[in-house]
């Protein structure tokens, strides 16, 4: 993210009051380090004590203010706890990033019960409870921005990712209604949608072995990191865009499944017969 893009959105939020889910690594660790360059007091929410605890020490180091929260984004009550307990503490919010997320991948039959309820509890809800707790604050203030972080299989609808498809869908469908919602209350709602990234997604990645094996090789070979992405995420926030797909290539799938959605879907089909 440049120094300009920086600006811009600091000052468009001249109290720099910033609460991200997933802090621990990878986009979110990144949001909290480019924030931090520029004077932010960050609230980090993270599972791992081990890993918040790290992306605090680089936060402090890099020039901003760490407050954090160890909690789960799939329980409501630690995470609008959490940023009740933010606000208060710093009078408002002027900043929600939603981005903690798992991955789920297998085709329907092959995913458990138990795989659907863990990804739609944190990729889905987890993004839920987070706009729950800081639509209020928001609305009173009269002003600020959510970022909602989906992905592009959240439209894309790859094969052998439907329990991760439907979650990012639902993300989207959430952001897209809350901006219409919010719109004149002053309030910016932003989701993105990255495409492949390296970041530590796949660490917990729930997926048969040959599914999981191609899942490595598709994010293993991505041409970009956590911090490009999220540099550009929040470059495009700055700018007050509500739709953020990144990388640019990504945005011509965007269109051709507004534009033509049977040549879309034929080429999904197409798809999945090669990798099947």
């Amino acid at each position: 993210m440049s120094s300009t893009a920086v600006a811009r959105l600091g000052r468009r939020l001249p109290r720099r009051r910033a609460f991200i889910t997933g802090a621990g690594s990878g986009f979110g660790r990144s949001f909290a380090l480019q924030l931090a360059a520029n004077g932010w007091t960050i609230g980090l929410f993270d599972l791992n004590a081990t890993s918040l605890g790290e992306t605090a020490r680089l936060v402090e180091a890099a020039g901003g203010r760490a407050w954090t929260r160890v909690g789960d984004v799939a329980e409501q009550g630690q995470v609008e706890g959490a940023i009740g307990d933010f606000a208060a503490v710093g009078a408002g919010l002027d900043l929600l990033i939603n981005n903690a997320g798992v991955a789920v991948a297998g085709l329907i039959d092959e995913t458990p019960g138990e795989d659907w309820r863990w990804i739609v509890g944190v990729n889905l809800l987890g993004v839920v409870y987070g706009c729950r707790a800081a639509v209020p604050i928001l609305r009173a203030q009269r002003g600020g921005v959510i970022l909602n972080v989906a992905s592009v299989a959240g439209f894309a609808a790859a094969p052998r990712m439907t329990a991760y498809n439907t979650s990012k869908a639902g993300v989207i469908a959430l952001s897209e209604t809350l901006a219409a919602e919010l719109a004149d209350a002053g309030v910016q709602v932003s989701v993105a949608m990255p495409g492949f990234v390296r970041t530590g997604l796949l660490d917990s990645l729930r997926a048969p072995a040959d599914t999981a094996a191609l899942a490595h090789r598709y994010v293993g070979g991505a041409r970009h990191d956590a911090d490009t992405a999220a540099g550009a995420m929040l470059a495009a926030v700055a700018k007050g865009r509500h739709a953020i797909v990144w990388p640019a290539p990504y945005r011509w799938a965007w269109r051709l499944k507004r534009w033509l959605p049977g040549l879309f879907r034929r080429s999904s089909v197409w798809l999945h017969r090669r990798v099947g």
